[in-house]
């Protein structure tokens, strides 16, 4: 038997799998990351977050490294557009996290910022043009920061759950830990080690996304293209291209990807004569779509991608295991730190999982829409006439943008279960600063001695600020859990002492 050596140890050295480490690290956990890479992988993937992502980052104190990175990719944005002809008129950007629906452009003339929801985000709600290689390269700096231990080159063999702890096998040698989470992608050892089930839907579709040299590159259209054969965009950076093939999944998904293969896609989706003339990343996907039935089997989670398989369509991957390890990171770390209250760790499933099916749905609908047989398209040009009202741009945008997202908490009052909003309070700070530290917050708008009073054993694990806020209205308080979602709104202390009991445990003498 190898002692106990660590809290957690997380299997993946993704986003997902640095920013569940960083999260725990924060709430005090000795945490061990496992990647089987030497090196982080440069493939290129997600291009965008949504809204719940900035938030995330942005409430552990990030915003300056996001700005950092989306004003380079403005950058890289503007270069392309400035070294393409428009086809019909001057081109603009699309709106904040929503270039298309299913192929179908959106256009930002459509799109009604005023919406009350977007309202209240704060500066997260600017964010959006981040790449996947930004945020890892921002959370592997966070991690180091943090004291996180991170093992590259090492991968996970094997485990044993014993009840008590999980032996994870390596190359190395056994380790030993209180917890094991996988965070180790779709083909997850983890998942399929610990032996849960993985339910959905066959691939249809092949798809390439790359970044290459192109030859004849001004005969490509701007953004996502629908043709006779399938769908293909361009952009939004100079060698970027993606194709989408509706004839069934590729025969070898492992097989080296070769310039002949990329120019070949291409060519047949878009009717062009191009040449790729040289690949510099790049890589095959599929609509495949698979979910655990549930995130936790014993001491073993699931995390990001390891919990659930879809097409990159409408850029929800990465949105969703960075939520997965935002609001896992907390409840395990209390659950190690031993004041979590029964069932906390039972919530991730519960509130994580009906995201992940709708994020499936959501893809599954767009290549229904992609497909070229002429129902399909009949039922594309219909979606694409309402796509092209302001009702429209609007509805898909907010669900690109993940604002629309909600836990089923108790509580009657609408904040509940909702993203908190970023409320500017009148010392200047707002709510997203006083989060930092990984604590709940219990925010007094009112001066209300009984709600402090009724929080003054929950110190440990929540700020109280009492301050005033143009913006708050009506409102009492709110008490919004560490991950930035609200646990009470109101202004009834045996509400919030209820509240606080749920989500933080018992107080301390």
């Amino acid at each position: 038997m190898v002692d106990i050596e660590y809290d957690v140890i997380v299997a993946g050295a993704g986003p997902v799998g640095l920013l569940l480490a960083c999260e725990l690290r924060l709430h005090g956990a000795e945490v061990l990351v496992l990647e089987r890479l030497a090196e982080p992988d440069p493939t290129i993937k997600a291009g965008s977050i949504n809204t719940p992502t900035a938030e995330a980052l942005y409430r552990r104190g990030l915003l300056p490294q996001l700005v950092a990175a989306q004003d380079r990719n403005l950058e890289q944005f503007k270069s392309f557009l400035a070294g393409q002809a428009p086809r019909t008129g001057p081109t603009k950007a699309p709106p904040k996290f929503a270039g298309h629906f299913a192929g179908i452009m959106l256009s930002a003339e459509n799109f009604d910022e005023t919406d009350p929801a977007f309202a209240g985000r704060g500066p997260a709600g600017d964010i959006g043009m981040i790449s996947q290689q930004d945020i890892e390269s921002i959370l592997a700096e966070r991690a180091q920061d943090l004291g996180v231990t991170v093992r590259r080159g090492t991968a996970l063999t094997g485990l044993a759950d014993d009840g008590d702890a999980v032996v994870a096998e390596t190359g190395a040698g056994p380790l030993r830990a209180r917890w094991l989470v996988g965070c180790d992608g779709g083909r997850s050892t983890v998942r399929k080690l610990a032996g849960f089930d993985f339910p959905g839907t066959d691939p249809e579709v092949t798809g390439h996304q790359a970044i290459v040299e192109l030859e004849g590159a001004e005969q490509l259209g701007h953004g996502w293209t629908t043709t006779p054969t399938g769908i293909y965009a361009h952009g939004p950076f100079p060698g970027r291209i993606l194709t989408v093939e509706l004839d069934g999944p590729p025969a070898d998904r492992d097989a080296p990807i070769t310039a002949s293969e990329l120019e070949a896609s291409l060519r047949h989706v878009s009717g062009t004569d191009v040449r790729v003339t040289a690949v510099r990343t790049a890589t095959r996907f599929t609509d495949n779509a698979r979910q655990a039935t549930a995130y936790r089997t014993g001491r073993v989670l699931l995390a990001g991608d390891a919990a659930h398989v879809h097409s990159p369509f409408g850029g929800q991957g990465l949105n969703l295991g960075i939520g997965d390890a935002f609001n896992l990171g907390w409840k395990l770390a209390a659950t190690v730190q031993g004041w979590a209250p029964d069932g906390l760790l039972d919530t991730y499933t519960a509130e994580r999982h009906p995201i992940g099916a709708w994020v499936l749905d959501w893809t599954r609908a767009q290549v229904a829409l992609m497909r070229t047989d002429a129902a399909s398209r009949a039922a594309r040009a219909i979606v694409t006439d309402l796509l092209a009202t302001t009702d429209g741009t609007t509805q898909v945008v907010k669900q690109i943008s993940g604002v629309w997202q909600r836990y089923d908490l108790p509580g009657d009052h609408d904040l509940v279960g909702r993203s908190a909003p970023d409320l500017v309070l009148d010392d200047g700070t707002r709510i997203a600063d006083h989060l930092r530290d990984g604590r709940a917050l219990l925010l007094d708008l009112a001066g209300r001695a009984d709600l402090r009073e009724v929080a003054a054993g929950y110190q440990d694990r929540a700020a109280v600020v009492t301050a005033q806020s143009p913006d708050a209205g009506d409102l009492a308080g709110l008490l919004v859990r560490p991950d930035g979602v609200v646990a009470w709104a109101g202004d009834d202390a045996p509400g919030l002492a209820k509240a606080l009991s749920t989500w933080l445990g018992a107080p301390t003498a």
